[in-house]
C-alpha cells in the first residue's frame, strides 16, 4: 500500500480509502467489521464516514454506520490510532438532521460529541462539512445553467463560513477533532476558507471530497489547481459513479440488491442514469475489453493515477468487491489504455 500526505496536517494516508455509507442498510454490522478487518490488514489506514450515513439515508438509518465502526473500536481499542477517521457533519435539507437546517458554528460540537457518541472514540482525525450551506454545482448540478450564483449574498456567505471556522476551532481546542475538511464544495468555497483561516487563525481546510470518476471529470481542472497549488488533499468519492461503471445497470438493468434499487424505493430519481452516460459506460467497458482489464480496476486505478488526488474513496457491499477494489491499485495502465479512455472521454465529457 502507498500513502501521501493529508494536506499540510502531516499525517500519511493511504491511497485507498475505505468508504462506508452502505453499513447499516446494505451489509450489516459482522459484514462492515470484516470488511474493516481485512481493509486494515492490507494497509488500508483511512476510513471515511458521515453522521448521516448509512445511504441512501433514511431516517433510521441514521448514524448507523457510525455505530458499527463505533462497535469495532469497542472490540479493537489498541487499533485506533491506528487509523486515520474522518466523519462529516450533515448540511442543510434532510429534515431528520438538525429538521434541515444549515451547519452553523453552534451545531459543530453537539454534532461532534454525537458522532464521538456513536464511534466510541475520544476523537475524529478529520472532521468535514457534508455539503454547503448555498447553491453547489455538485449532485448532478454539473451542466452550465444549472446554477444562479447572483441571488446568493456573498457578505452572508463569508460570515457563515467564519462562524462554522469557529465552531471548528472550538473542537479542536477541546481535542474531539484534530483537523478540518470539505466535501461537495468548490473552488470559491475552498478559497474562502482558506482566507478567513488564515486571516483570523482558525483550523485550515486540508481536503476536499467531491465526486469524481471516468464519466464524472468535472473538478479536473478548477477543483484540482486549486488543491494541487494550495496543498489541499483531494478525495474523490464515488469512483465508479454509483456502481455505473461495472456495466451493472446496462440496458435498463436493476440487479437485486444494487444501490439503485434502494433510491428507487425511496423516491429517488435516477439522475445519473441517462443516455450520455449509457453510451460513456459502453465505450469504457469497450477500452477494459479490449486491453483485458476490469473495468472496475482500471476506473479506480485512472483515478489514483491522477497527480491532484490523495486518496480515492471506495465502498463495497461484498468482501469480493472489496478485494477486487483494493487489488486495483496494485495494476498498470499502458500510454495506450489512458489514450483509448481519453476517446471515450472526449466524446461524453460531461454525460449526467
Amino acid at each position: 500500500m502507498e500513502y501521501s500526505k493529508l494536506g499540510k496536517t502531516g499525517l500519511d494516508v493511504s491511497r485507498v480509502c475505505l468508504g462506508t455509507m452502505t453499513w447499516g442498510r446494505q451489509n450489516n454490522e459482522a459484514e462492515g467489521h470484516e470488511q474493516m478487518d481485512y481493509a486494515l490488514e492490507q494497509g488500508v489506514n483511512f476510513w471515511d464516514t458521515a453522521e448521516i450515513y448509512a445511504v441512501p439515508p433514511l431516517p433510521e438509518t441514521y448514524g448507523k454506520t457510525e455505530e458499527i465502526i463505533g462497535m469495532w473500536f469497542a472490540k479493537n481499542p489498541s487499533k485506533r490510532e491506528d487509523i486515520i477517521l474522518a466523519s462529516k457533519i450533515g448540511g442543510t435539507g434532510v429534515p431528520w438532521v438538525r429538521e434541515g437546517a444549515p451547519i452553523t458554528g453552534k451545531e459543530i460540537m453537539p454534532s461532534v460529541d454525537a458522532s464521538l457518541k456513536r464511534l466510541q472514540t475520544d476523537y475524529i482525525d478529520l472532521y468535514q462539512l457534508h455539503w454547503p450551506n448555498r447553491p453547489f454545482a455538485h449532485f448532478c448540478q454539473n451542466h452550465a445553467g444549472m446554477l444562479d450564483y447572483t441571488n446568493v449574498n456573498a457578505a452572508k456567505v463569508e460570515d457563515n463560513l467564519l462562524d462554522i471556522l469557529r465552531g471548528l476551532d472550538d473542537a479542536v481546542k477541546a481535542g474531539k477533532i484534530r483537523h478540518a475538511g470539505l466535501s461537495d464544495d468548490s473552488p470559491y468555497g475552498i478559497m474562502k476558507y482558506l482566507h478567513l483561516a488564515d486571516k483570523h487563525d482558525l483550523p485550515r481546510m486540508q481536503s476536499i471530497q467531491n465526486e469524481y470518476s471516468l464519466i464524472n471529470r468535472s473538478d479536473d481542472p478548477y477543483i484540482a489547481e486549486v488543491c494541487a497549488l494550495e496543498e489541499v488533499a483531494y478525495l474523490p468519492w464515488s469512483p465508479l459513479a454509483t456502481g455505473m461503471l461495472s456495466g451493472k445497470y446496462a440496458n435498463g438493468a436493476m440487479p437485486e440488491g444494487a444501490r439503485w434499487n434502494f433510491e428507487v424505493e425511496d423516491g429517488r430519481p435516477l439522475s445519473r442514469r441517462t443516455e450520455e452516460a449509457n453510451k460513456a459506460v459502453d465505450g469504457y467497458l469497450g477500452v477494459a475489453k479490449k486491453h483485458g482489464l476490469d473495468v472496475c480496476q482500471m476506473a479506480l486505478k485512472f483515478i489514483d493515477k491522477q497527480n491532484f488526488v490523495t486518496s480515492t474513496i471506495i465502498g463495497a457491499t461484498s468482501m469480493e468487491q472489496l478485494k477486487t477494489d483494493i487489488d486495483a491499485f496494485d495494476i498498470e495502465l499502458s500510454d495506450e489504455v489512458m489514450s483509448d479512455i481519453d476517446k471515450v472521454y472526449r466524446q461524453f465529457p460531461i454525460p449526467f
